[in-house]
Parts: C-alpha cells; sequence; structure tokens
C-alpha cells in the first residue's frame, strides 16, 4: 500500500511539475518574443555592406523592421516557440527536479554543484527537444519580407525538409550549438537561483518583499546565463540562418562558427545581439522561475 501511494506521489509531482514548467514557458515567450528576433536578427548580420538594410542596435532593428515590414513583423517566428515552449519548459523543469537526486554526490542534500549539474542535464535535454523549432524559427525571423509576404511556420518547415531533410543540415542543423547554448545557460540558470535563494533569507511575513526577493534571484541568474553562453547562441544563429553566400556552407560546426567569427569580425561580433538577449531572458529567467514556482505552489495546494 506504502508503494502505491509512493508511486502516486511520483506521477501526481511529475504532473504538476509539468504543467507549471508549461505555464512558465508559454508566459514567458508569449511577453518576450519580440527581444528575442531583435536578438537573431542582429547576430545573423555580419559587415555592413551597400545596399541591403543594417541594424544598429535594439531599437534602430525595430524602427527598421516596423518601417519595412510592418507593426507585426516584432512578433515574427513566434509560433515555433509557443508549440515548443510549453513542452520544453515542462521537459526542462521536470529533468531539472527529478535529476537532482542523481547529482548528490554522497550529500545528505543538494549542493550549489547539484542544482548546476541538474540544470546542464535539463539543458541539453531541452536543446534536444526544440532545436527543429528553433530551426524553423530563425529562418522566418530572418525573412526581411513584409509579414503577410511571410510563408507559415509549417511551409518553412516542409520547405527545410524538401531541401535538406531532418538531419544536420536540414531541420536538426545547429544541434550542437543550441545544445552548447542551453546546457551552459541552464547549468549557471538553476545553478544560481537555488543555490542563493537557499542564502538569502526568506520572508516570510511579507509576500510582497518575498516575491521581489525570488524575481531579483530570478533576473541576475538570467542575466549571467545570458552573458556566458552568448558565443554559441551566435554560432547557432549564424549555422541556423542564411549563408552569406548561396549554395555555400560558411558556418558548419559550433567551434568552427566561433573561431570563424572571431577572426573575421573579432571578439566583439561573438557577442552581438547581447543587448536584446539579456533584456529577454533576465526578465524572462525571472518570469520563469516565479510562474513555474506560484503554479507548482497553487497545484501543490490543491492536489
Amino acid at each position: 500500500m506504502s508503494s502505491d501511494k509512493k508511486v502516486r506521489g511520483f506521477f501526481t509531482q511529475a504532473c504538476m511539475q509539468t504543467a507549471a514548467g508549461g505555464s512558465a514557458g508559454f508566459v514567458e515567450v508569449c511577453i518576450m518574443h519580440p527581444l528575442d528576433l531583435v536578438k537573431t536578427r542582429l547576430q545573423i548580420q555580419g559587415k555592413p555592406t551597400q545596399g541591403g538594410v543594417y541594424y544598429n542596435g535594439v531599437f534602430d532593428c525595430v524602427r527598421k523592421m516596423v518601417k519595412t515590414e510592418g507593426l507585426f513583423s516584432i512578433y515574427k517566428g513566434i509560433l515555433p516557440p509557443i508549440l515548443a515552449e510549453t513542452p520544453k519548459r515542462a521537459a526542462k523543469f521536470l529533468t531539472f527536479e527529478q535529476t537532482k537526486s542523481w547529482f548528490l554526490f554522497g550529500a545528505d542534500k543538494p549542493t550549489p554543484l547539484t542544482f548546476s549539474c541538474a540544470g546542464l542535464a535539463a539543458g541539453v535535454f531541452e536543446a534536444i527537444l526544440v532545436n527543429p523549432f528553433e530551426m524553423v524559427k530563425v529562418t522566418l525571423q530572418a525573412n526581411r519580407n513584409k509579414t503577410g509576404e511571410v510563408p507559415s511556420t509549417i511551409t518553412v518547415a516542409k520547405q527545410i525538409i524538401a531541401k535538406d531533410g531532418f538531419g544536420s543540415r536540414g531541420l536538426n542543423r545547429g544541434l550542437t550549438a543550441t545544445i552548447g547554448r542551453n546546457g551552459v545557460f541552464n547549468m549557471i540558470y538553476f545553478g544560481f537561483y537555488h543555490s542563493v535563494k537557499n542564502i538569502v533569507p526568506e520572508y516570510k511575513d511579507s509576500a510582497t518583499k518575498e516575491f521581489l526577493r525570488k524575481v531579483t534571484i530570478g533576473f541576475i541568474s538570467g542575466f549571467l546565463g545570458s552573458v556566458i553562453n552568448i558565443p554559441f547562441d551566435v554560432a547557432k544563429s549564424r549555422i541556423q540562418g542564411p549563408q552569406p553566400q548561396a549554395g555555400v556552407v560558411k558556418y558548419k560546426s559550433t567551434l568552427q562558427s566561433i573561431g570563424l567569427v572571431y577572426r573575421e569580425e573579432g571578439f566583439r561580433a561573438l557577442y552581438k545581439g547581447l543587448t536584446p538577449k539579456v533584456m529577454r531572458l533576465a526578465p524572462g529567467g525571472a518570469i520563469m522561475m516565479i510562474v513555474y514556482e506560484y503554479v507548482y505552489e497553487a497545484l501543490d495546494r490543491h492536489f
């Protein structure tokens, strides 16, 4: 009987973690997607060229997109992440929660190393799930036609599959870069958030102060993860985005792309898109963790 209760308890907990993680992802992407699009546009452009549109920062990019592509162009490519974010974040939070026990390394309770290793595992699993959606999203975000002239998500996916298949040159192009980006981000994000949250005293007498405590720690966690993992993000955008010369694959692998960008454009080019990335993932990191924890707490009270 106790074994049955334990099994039911595990599945109930897993379902609550999945629901809370999915809710966190859906809310975050709906709020923060325009900044992700701007980040991608800044990352895939090389040096300024004559005759083309060149973006000189976040606000210049938004202004030029709205002017030339329409008001709703800032939501280009939102369907793939909406379709992906709910199961992606659900899988990420579930994997993190369920793998913490794997990384205790003999300790009685989770340590900062435990949180970091579980975060890395969650990021790798998340990347494998989401990479095909990322490939479609980047292709849509790179399209500079007016909103009504942009092909649908399904059409773009079919075009990629028809031309290059499902493999490393097709729908799963840039997988290793996505693993590097998501793995590093989540290792820092979860590792920092849970370690610091356990150190900074909880405000038990003020719900507002406790909310702000969690928001602040989540914000810093997202900020640190964004700053440290961005070279992998630039490599992913270059690999998955349109190549500079049609028919020639210039950006082939993660480390080759990072090295090529560094040699041709300098160290600062590895941090292209940092401003919109931080503007998205710092508050986004706070939003995700807050939504996850409060939804999980609400479900826990009812079940």
